[in-house]
């Protein structure tokens, strides 16, 4: 059985830099092989991980559309062989995206291929990370469901702690499978005060810690950097390691 661990939270807070650190720890400690999955329609796990893409579900999605089916093969097998292209494998983890569509619509068909492909691609894994669209809509959609741990970023403000305590409640109540929920406060500059501890009391939210904002992970980001090369010795990363420990 698959390890499985989402990355939720509003925009702008880490949480697609932490999915890499999270690819970076269980590929130290051997927790591989490793399926990345990118449900954010603006992907970008990709540059974290330093990974070209070159098919989306989402292009497999507007290719069935489109009714693009070579002759003499059905549509199921079509788009099965299109989903497994849509595979970037890498040495040391997979990775798949969900992209978006091309022309107007929703996402819902691009959800549905991207779940259901994942039910079946999950089980070759020993480890599942999926970094999701920040606020809450792959929630609403199922995307996130059966997962042991969903960890919710947020920055230290009302705000980022308002949006976490709403996907909190929000995956509980639609009761998707997640067996825990945590709360990351991310690029601190120091230790929560109080008042911010009494938020995230109030806000049911289990903390299970706090990394601080360092300006390497800001000079890779300018420079179009991997942030998956951090060295070992990087505060920030060091200190997501820590806080990963505790979930294992």
């Amino acid at each position: 059985m698959a390890i499985s661990i989402a990355f939720s939270g509003k925009g702008g807070t880490g949480k697609t830099t932490l999915t890499g650190m999270m690819v970076k720890y269980l590929v130290q400690k051997a927790q591989t092989p490793i399926l990345v999955v990118d449900a954010d329609p603006n992907y970008n796990v990709n540059e974290v991980l330093g990974v070209e893409v070159t098919q989306t579900l989402g292009d497999v999605r507007e290719e069935m559309k489109r009714g693009e089916v070579p002759s003499g093969m059905t549509k199921d097998r079509f788009m099965a062989m299109k989903l497994e292209e849509a595979v970037i494998e890498e040495d040391e983890f997979d990775l798949v995206v969900m992209g978006q569509p091309e022309g107007q619509g929703c996402y819902c068909a691009a959800n549905t291929l991207l779940s259901d492909f994942l039910r079946k691609l999950s089980g070759n894994y020993a480890s599942v990370v999926m970094d999701n669209e920040a606020g809450m809509e792959h929630i609403s959609r199922l995307t996130t469901s059966n997962i042991d741990d969903l960890l919710v970023v947020s920055d230290p403000s009302r705000r980022g702690l308002q949006a976490a305590e709403r996907i909190n409640h929000l995956a509980q109540n639609l009761n998707i499978g997640v067996q825990d929920i945590y709360l990351i406060l991310n690029n601190v500059r120091e230790e929560p005060s109080e008042q911010m501890l009494k938020l995230v009391s109030d806000a049911g939210l289990k903390l299970l810690g706090s990394i601080y904002a360092d300006s390497t992970i800001q000079d890779f980001d300018l420079q179009g950097r991997p942030t998956y090369e951090l060295p070992d010795d990087n505060p920030a990363l060091r200190s997501a390691f820590a806080l990963f420990e505790k979930l294992f």
